[in-house]
């Protein structure tokens, strides 16, 4: 992995500070509007992470398609072994 660095200000936004991420850092990053970061701040240091959503089992359900996945399906015939049902 190549290591992008450019210098940056830190400015007013609103009550607080912000820093703008220029396209090249954020697609460096792997970042883009409305990923979920951490940050860390330290003296003299400010580190900001990406986190990694834990996807719920609704989310995966949901994410599940017959065609993408091998097309098998569940509980669509009757047992064929000692299965319990």
């Amino acid at each position: 992995m190549v290591a992008k660095a450019v210098d940056a200000s830190i400015n007013r936004w609103g009550n607080g500070l912000a820093v703008r991420l220029n396209k090249a850092v954020a697609k460096a990053a792997g970042v883009a509007e409305g990923t979920p970061v951490r940050i860390i701040a330290e003296p003299g240091r400010i580190v900001i992470e990406t986190t990694v959503k834990k996807k719920s089992l609704n989310d995966m359900l949901q994410a599940f398609s017959l065609e993408l996945h091998g097309g098998e399906l569940m509980a669509t015939s009757a047992p064929v072994g000692e299965e319990i049902i």
